[in-house]
């Protein structure tokens, strides 16, 4: 699938602002972004872009320092985030669902003075800006009253016009990101405007061009959502913004507009498949599908290949980048249990716990993965310890990122993933892969999904738990039977020393397990 050759960012750099600069000069009026209650096309959503550069000059933000945003998706937020852009500031996307202390720190440690929020931002923030931040409205919903916080339309009118030109470069910042926190306190990655460019380019073979359509309802502070978010308009393309998923709306919203493409996360592949409207919604429309942040397993990619039209592809990578790994699902549909092949330009290595290099061509290791290509963080904002704990060298000196997986490589060059170190159980002695436990509990009947961690024992220093959420009708299946069940098709050194009914598995915004939180919960209970 090749997008229309006059629509392709074809350089070897450029800025994703010039590309809708473009779009804007030669169809003004297609249609660029919509949410449920507003829509910009590429005329309107230029000229903003150059108001909210401008404000932002007005307001003495310089190119290389930073604004926040903490809000639902909108085309407001969309907009305030590629005009940042055009004058050469990066953005720091908050989730709002953190804490109003971990906010703090995230703004705090951007070093930004100007934050937009919307009322969840807002909120999320204990209803006041942080000492020095000034904070903007935005989004479509009414903000309360709130001491220095200014409507985005006033603060824009204030502005003088026109913007002053930026020149932007390469290495230049183009967002920070802050991780999950689910291993600890959140860093922030920053990501340069190269880095987002080579995802720009990668776009070239999945088809985006003016008649794309995507639709996303992941949010704008995940790079889950980014890594298809700018492709889509650099190559001309239309977002349609879903603040919030339902599976039910999303369907009619995909049929309705004729959907061409999506991101979408793995427990939203499986609540949109398991949807009563899914197999009477029309989705020939779909050209491709992306997954990536959390594990996708190979019964859920089959499903979706079978009953959903257009290509399939898996990302395995990270936010701070280093390599990515691409499972083209619909042309390897015998590798569904893997998460494909290093991308073009993505040098993928298994390291061991030493941090010597696995030898090229070792088969059925295992290993860390180590990655490289011109998709890096610059590296953790003003974090340089962390920066130099994430990095690692190869023999001949090349920067490489530590992803933190434990995978091993098939003869064909295929990676499996067998589960993070951090997640890995040590028992007795023996290591335990979560993964592997995961999977044959999920082969049973009654079980929707499951999460094993490891939990403190006297006996053997650890011991794997389950937690494990019912199918619909499996209500007369006992904890102690399931056990039983599993521990009878594992290991001797992998048998789950308990397992615990739950009616959800806690994940993050993006889908990944918390299973910090299960974790503590279970020894909580238990001390």
């Amino acid at each position: 699938m090749s997008t229309q050759p006059a629509d392709t960012p074809a350089p070897d750099f450029g800025l994703i602002t010039d590309c809708i600069r473009q779009h804007a000069q030669a169809a003004p009026q297609r249609l660029a972004l919509r949410d449920p209650q507003a829509q910009l096309d590429y005329a309107a959503l230029d000229a903003r872009m150059d108001r909210v550069a401008a404000a932002l000059q007005q307001a003495g933000v310089a190119p290389g320092s930073a604004i926040a945003l903490c809000a639902l998706a909108s085309v407001d937020y969309a907009a305030v985030f590629l005009g940042a852009l055009r004058a050469g500031v990066a953005v720091a996307p908050l989730a709002p669902g953190s804490t109003a202390q971990s906010l703090q720190r995230m703004v705090a440690n951007a070093q930004a003075t100007l934050l937009f929020v919307d009322p969840t931002g807002l909120e999320a923030l204990g209803g006041q800006a942080p000492e020095g931040v000034t904070l903007v409205g935005i989004g479509p919903a009414p903000l309360p009253e709130s001491p220095g916080l200014q409507a985005l339309q006033p603060w824009l009118d204030a502005a003088p016009a026109p913007m002053q030109p930026v020149q932007v470069g390469p290495e230049a910042p183009f967002n920070i990101i802050y991780s999950s926190g689910t291993t600890g306190e959140p860093k922030g990655i920053v990501q340069s405007h190269r880095m987002r460019w080579a995802h720009v380019q990668r776009g070239q073979s999945y088809g985006y061009g003016p008649e794309t359509v995507t639709l996303l309802s992941t949010p704008l502070y995940s790079n889950t959502t980014l890594v298809v978010f700018f492709p889509t308009l650099a190559f001309g393309g239309c977002v349609l913004l879903q603040p919030k998923f339902d599976a039910g709306t999303w369907l009619r919203t995909a049929e309705a507009h004729r959907v061409t493409h999506t991101m979408l996360v793995p427990v939203q592949y499986q609540r949109l498949l398991a949807h009563p409207d899914f197999d009477r919604t029309d989705l020939r429309s779909f050209q491709m599908k992306f997954c990536t942040s959390a594990p996708f397993s190979a019964a859920l990619k089959a499903d979706a290949l079978a009953r959903w039209p257009g290509g399939l592809v898996e990302f395995y990578g990270m936010t701070e980048g280093g390599g990515t790994c691409l499972l083209e699902a619909h042309l390897h549909p015998d590798k569904l249990h893997t998460v494909g092949r290093p991308a073009p330009g993505s040098d993928i290595r298994l390291i061991d716990e030493a941090g010597q290099q696995l030898p090229p061509g070792s088969v059925g290791q295992a290993g860390e993965v180590v990655g490289r290509s011109e998709g890096m963080m610059t590296g953790y904002h003003r974090q340089p310890e962390k920066t130099r704990e994430a990095e690692w060298f190869s023999p001949e000196g090349l920067r490489f990122i530590r992803t933190g997986d434990v995978g091993r490589f098939d003869a064909e060059g295929f990676l499996t993933l067998a589960d993070r170190k951090k997640d890995l159980v040590i028992s007795g002695g023996f290591n335990i892969y979560p993964s592997d436990l995961e999977a044959v509990l999920r082969e049973h009947p009654g079980v929707a999904d499951a999460a094993v961690v490891g939990v403190p024992s006297a006996q053997w220093g650890e011991t794997p738990v389950a937690f494990v959420v019912r199918r619909d009708g499996a209500e007369n299946i006992d904890s102690a039977a399931l056990l039983s069940w599993a521990n009878a098709r594992l290991g001797k050194t992998q048998r789950l020393s308990a397992l615990q009914w739950i009616d959800e598995l806690p994940r993050s915004a993006i889908g990944k397990v918390l299973k910090r939180e299960l974790r503590d919960a279970w020894v909580g209970t238990t001390a």
